[in-house]
C-alpha cells in the first residue's frame, strides 16, 4: 500500500512535492465514507485512503506525476540491466531554472509490503545515482537498511548479509537496491517486488491493457468477475468471447533476414512447424430481437468494429481493475475519465471506495477533468487533490484538507468558482477572439 511519494527536480516539479494517501482526522458528510474510504492498518502504520483524484488545468502538471512514478518504478527495475558504467538515466529536470538544469532530480516513496514500513528514495542526474537510501519500521521505529552518497554506500545492520558484498559492483549509473535484489537479497527483492506490482496506466493510450484482461478471461478464476464486471455497467453486453484466430506474420520481413535470425524471429513469436501463431481477439455478445421486439437469439460484434471507443476502453480496463481489487495492488491511472460517461467512472471508484468490493484495501490514484466527481458523497477532502503552476512554471501539489471547508461544502461549485485555485485562466483567450473579429 502507497503511504506517500515525493518527487523534486523533475520535469514540471522543481521544488519537492508530496501526494499522500494517509487519512487526515477529519469526518465526511456521508458517514459511510469513513468507514469505506479509509484502510486501517496495525501496529504504527498510519490509516490510509482507498483512493485520490488529482485536478488542476491543462498543463498544470498531473500528468507528470504519474510519469515521475513510472520513472522511479522502471528505473528501479531496470537499472541493474545496464553494462555502461555511466550515463543512460533518462531523467529531465526542471528546465525553467537555469541552477536546476544540473541538479539531482530526487524521488521518495513510502509504502507497506508485507506488513513492514519501508521508505526509499534516490537522487540522480541523466549521468549517476549521487544519492540513495532505504530504511524500514521493524517494530516501532525507523531502522537504515543501507544509505549511499556517491560511490559511498553505507550499509546497516538489518542488510549486512545481502548487501555488504555488493558495494563495490554497483555501478555508478545503477541503483544498490537493484543490484542487490539481481543477488536474490530478501529485502531487496521485497522492495522491487513492491514497485513491480505498481500499476500504472494511460486512460487514453488504453489498447495496452487489452492483453492482460484477454488473458485474464482465459483464466477459471479471472473470467467471471470481468464478465459480471462487463455485464452490469449497461453496456448491451450479454457475454464476451476470446476468439483464436492466425497470426499476421511479417513473412517479407522473416525472409529478408539471415537464416539463424529469422529462426530467433519465429520463435520470439511463437510460431514453429507444429504450432501455428496465433492472436487473440474479444468478440462481445448481445441479445438479437425479433419484429415483436422479444429476443431471438444472440449476434457476435467484434471488439474493434462494433464497440464504441468507450465500451472498448471498459474492456481494456476490466482485467487490471479486478486484478487490483482482488489483490490488494495499487492502480494509478492518468485521465482515468477520458471517454467515459461520469456516472461510468464514479462506479469505478466507487468500487475500491466501498469494503464490499474492495477487501483487501486495494488503492486507486487518477487524475480527471471531471467535476461532477468532486461530490461530498463520493470523496473525502483529504482525498481531492489539486495540481496548480505557480508563476514560475513549477506545479504545486496540494490537497483541498488543507483548506477549512465545511465536509458538507459544494466541492464541484467551490472549484469552478476558483476558490480552490488549478483552474485555467480564459479571459485573455477571450480577449483575442474578441479583437481578432472585431
Amino acid at each position: 500500500m502507497l503511504i506517500e511519494f515525493t518527487v523534486g527536480n523533475y520535469r514540471s516539479f522543481n521544488q519537492p512535492q508530496t501526494l499522500s494517501m494517509v487519512a487526515a482526522p477529519i469526518k465526511a458528510k456521508n458517514p459511510a465514507l469513513n468507514e469505506n474510504c479509509v484502510i486501517n492498518l496495525s501496529g504504527s502504520n498510519p490509516n490510509l485512503l482507498t483512493s485520490a483524484a488529482l485536478y488542476g488545468a491543462n498543463a498544470s502538471g498531473k500528468s507528470n506525476l504519474f510519469k515521475a512514478l513510472l520513472f522511479m518504478k522502471q528505473f528501479v527495475i531496470r537499472s541493474s540491466q545496464g553494462t555502461n558504467p555511466t550515463g543512460g538515466i533518462g531523467v529531465e529536470p526542471f528546465r525553467l531554472r537555469i541552477d536546476t538544469l544540473t541538479q539531482p532530480s530526487s524521488f521518495e516513496i513510502v509504502f507497506v509490503q508485507e506488513e513492514k514500513r519501508y521508505r526509499y528514495g534516490f537522487e540522480v542526474t541523466s549521468d549517476r545515482v549521487t544519492a540513495e537510501w532505504l530504511y524500514f519500521v521493524p517494530s516501532t521505529k525507523e531502522a537504515r537498511l543501507f544509505e549511499r552518497e556517491g560511490d559511498d554506500i553505507k550499509v546497516g545492520s538489518y542488510f549486512t548479509k545481502e548487501g555488504r558484498d555488493l558495494t563495490q559492483h554497483t555501478r555508478p549509473n545503477a541503483l544498490f537496491l537493484s543490484v542487490v535484489a539481481q543477488f536474490n537479497g530478501e529485502i531487496a527483492q521485497q522492495v522491487v517486488s513492491w514497485f513491480r506490482q505498481l500499476g500504472i496506466i494511460s486512460g487514453v493510450e488504453d489498447r495496452g491493457m487489452l492483453p492482460f484482461t484477454l488473458h485474464q478471461l482465459q483464466q477459471e478464476a479471472g473470467q467471471p468477475a470481468i464478465k459480471e464486471l462487463i455485464c452490469r455497467l449497461d453496456l448491451g453486453i450479454e457475454d464476451l468471447e476470446v476468439q483464436r484466430l492466425p497470426a499476421k506474420v511479417p513473412h517479407a520481413l522473416i525472409d529478408s533476414l539471415p537464416e539463424e535470425k529469422q529462426l530467433a524471429l519465429l520463435t520470439l513469436l511463437g510460431v514453429t512447424e507444429s504450432t501455428p501463431p496465433e492472436q487473440l481477439t474479444l468478440q462481445t455478445r448481445h441479445i438479437q430481437y425479433g419484429a415483436d421486439g422479444q429476443p431471438m437469439g444472440h449476434e457476435l460484434f467484434e471488439m474493434d468494429e462494433h464497440e464504441s471507443e468507450g465500451t472498448q476502453k471498459l474492456l481494456a480496463m476490466a482485467g487490471p481493475l479486478l486484478d487490483t481489487l482482488q489483490s490488494g495492488k495499487i492502480l494509478i491511472v492518468d485521465e482515468l475519465d477520458a471517454r467515459l460517461h461520469s456516472l461510468m467512472t464514479r462506479e469505478i471508484i466507487s468500487l475500491f471506495n466501498n469494503k464490499e468490493t474492495n477487501p483487501h484495501g486495494a488503492q486507486l490514484i487518477f487524475n480527471t477533468q471531471d467535476t461532477n466527481l468532486l461530490d461530498n458523497t463520493l470523496l473525502r477532502r483529504d482525498q481531492i487533490w489539486f495540481v496548480e503552476k505557480e508563476p514560475h512554471g513549477a506545479s504545486q501539489l496540494y490537497s483541498l484538507v488543507e483548506y477549512k471547508e465545511r465536509n458538507d461544502k459544494d466541492f464541484e461549485r467551490g472549484y469552478m468558482q476558483g476558490r480552490y485555485g488549478a483552474i485555467p485562466y480564459l479571459r485573455r483567450v477571450l480577449d483575442v477572439v474578441s479583437n481578432q473579429y472585431a
